[in-house]
């Protein structure tokens, strides 16, 4: 007999096709996904969700057989690690894979804000080049000073990235990291923002870094630097970033994260100085297919009774503490 396990939101389509066969697949996008799950809570015992989606306290409330939180990306601050520890809950998510390609997407945000690639687009779009319309003028990467905010793995990748396009690399970390030689570390996160020309965040969106990057941050990285997002919308606090982009307090941003979306704010629709993505740092066929399977992996695992591979609670090791 199949367990039931609940998917939130929806995964690769040769994944499910795996999940499918393997499980009892309720699915809370669809159509009757509410009702279904509550007909299946008592018996479904791991759910399967995105980083950006986590699970709510109100659906852990509900489901009093659940033993695993399967995270399909690395992010954990949508769900409430305290709540599944306290439960006894496994929290695992799909380290490492996803490291390339998030990096990848930083570069190529902090290549098109620079190289104004957003702006072109529009402008040949719309026929006003052909009317004699003019692209500003962008700026060489070589030689710009980047800001990394937040030194794992991600910004690891994005700094040796950055060296490439004859970038200077500097970062902030809140421990102790090993870092390239290339690689300076600044004492503060402000002075990081005051001496770069650009700033990347790859930090963990948290309790801890919630609005870290506000307006005295946005000021010190001033009115020619540029920002860039690929963490999470939480660590920006967006009524600064929005007034700095309208003020020119800064030169430009580009944004994969948001606060509440897909429902992102209207001022960044209609802003010129802002490239916008919607939250794809991961979003390719290859990654996607590697989360899948550590997802798959830790399934297994878990209905086998095991430790899933990379929980993030060890609940054994806890438990004899």
């Amino acid at each position: 007999m199949k367990q039931d396990i609940l998917l939130v939101e929806p995964m690769l389509a040769e994944m499910e096709e795996r999940l499918d066969a393997a499980y009892e697949v309720v699915r809370l996008f669809e159509a009757d996904g509410q009702a279904r799950a509550a007909a299946a809570a008592e018996r479904i015992r791991a759910v399967v969700t995105g980083g950006g989606t986590g699970l709510s306290a109100e659906w852990f409330g509900k489901l009093p057989s659940l033993g695993l939180v399967a995270i399909n990306g690395v992010g954990t601050d949508k769900v409430d690690l305290d709540l599944a520890r306290r439960r006894g809950i496994h929290v695992s998510t799909t380290p490492g894979v996803l490291t390339d390609d998030v990096a990848d997407l930083g570069m190529a945000l902090i290549l098109g804000v620079l190289r104004r690639l957003g702006e072109g687009d529009r402008l040949v779009r719309s026929g006003a080049w052909g009317e004699g319309g003019k692209l500003a003028l962008g700026s060489s990467l070589r030689g710009k000073r980047l800001g990394i905010l937040g030194f794992g793995q991600i910004g690891r990748a994005l700094a040796h990235r950055a060296q490439a396009f004859g970038m200077v690399v500097a970062y902030w970390n809140r421990s102790a990291v090993e870092a390239p030689a290339h690689c300076r570390r600044s004492e503060t996160a402000m002075a990081l923002a005051a001496e770069c020309d650009a700033l990347a965040i790859c930090l963990a969106g948290n309790a801890g870094t919630e609005k870290m990057v506000d307006a005295e941050m946005l000021a010190a990285l001033g009115p020619k630097g540029v920002l860039v997002n690929v963490s999470r919308g939480s660590v920006v606090d967006e009524d600064a970033l929005i007034a700095a982009l309208q003020q020119g307090a800064i030169a430009a941003a580009g944004v994969d994260v948001f606060v509440g979306e897909p429902a992102i704010r209207q001022e960044f629709r209609e802003l010129e100085n802002v490239l916008l993505m919607p939250h794809q740092g991961s979003a390719t066929i290859e990654t996607r297919r590697a989360m899948g399977e550590l997802v798959l992996a830790n399934l297994d695992a878990f209905f086998k009774g095991e430790t899933p591979p990379t929980s993030v609670i060890r609940l054994q090791e806890e438990a004899s503490r």
